[in-house]
């Protein structure tokens, strides 16, 4: 793998960085090209993507945080004042409420805009799982001798024993609901049903490909991150089924 790219100086360009940036600005750009796709002002996309950069890193500290209380509480210090510990779930929880309250105070549909980002969302995400990938961040998965076993012995977080390499997984599967979803955008669904649907094939794909990691299981032989899958399928089901099932109702009445 490789953590950094080259050096300009004291400066040094990081993989994971680079992908990050591209997780932000490819997206970012696209949103730009829908809003004025649903006559939106495209400058909107600008402070969506500050929003969720912001609530993001906030979400995945606390989530980081959490799940780690008991060190936390020990060594406060080294959990708030680091570059590590981004959690996608909790970046996910709080990039949602930050571009949320965002869109809401510029009185714009909080329903239209999470379906426009839906699909940016899965894009967003495959370049970050590229990241963990390059750097070698510790995001793979047990020992394994399937034959597209990787071995990491320059990563961040260095194996020499080949491992399940879980971020290529996470990355199809992302680019597969991304392809879906941005193949299916023009269709005329109720405001909410392509967020709520994202939030269903995400928790699918992280509740498989969380098999493949060495997370520690909390509760009934699963993880966190499965539990929060599943209450991600159960909600984004709910919703699919309350939004088609007014619009049937409005449609009926008509």
């Amino acid at each position: 793998m490789i953590p950094e790219l080259f050096s300009i100086g004291p400066v040094t360009i990081n993989s994971f960085g680079i992908m990050a940036m591209l997780a932000f600005l490819v997206p970012t750009i696209l949103l730009r090209n829908e809003m004025e796709r649903c006559k939106l002002d495209p400058e909107l996309a600008t402070g969506i993507a500050v929003a969720a950069m912001i609530g993001g890193f906030i979400g995945a500290r606390i989530y980081f945080i959490l799940e780690r209380w008991d060190r936390f509480l020990a060594h406060p210090s080294d959990y708030i004042f680091t570059g590590a510990g981004l959690v996608w779930y909790g970046g996910l929880i709080g990039g949602v409420l930050a571009v949320a309250w965002y869109v809401y105070r510029k009185n714009v549909s909080v329903a239209l805009v999470a379906d426009l980002t839906a699909p940016l969302l899965s894009l967003g995400q495959f370049f970050g799982r590229g990241g963990c990938l390059l750097s070698g961040d510790g995001d793979y998965g047990p020992p394994s001798d399937v034959p597209w076993a990787m071995a990491f012995p320059d990563a961040l977080v260095p194996t020499n024993v080949a491992v399940h390499p879980t971020p290529i997984y996470d990355m199809i599967l992302l680019m597969l609901m991304f392809l879906v979803l941005w193949k299916f955008r023009f269709r005329k669904y109720p405001q909410g049903a392509f967020f709520s649907t994202y939030m269903i094939l995400l928790g699918v794909e992280r509740f498989a490909t969380e098999f493949y990691r060495t997370t520690p299981k909390v509760l009934f032989g699963i993880t966190m991150a499965q539990w929060i899958s599943i209450a991600l399928i159960s909600t984004g089901s709910f919703l699919l089924i309350k939004l088609f099932s007014k619009q049937n109702k409005m449609e009926t009445a008509n």
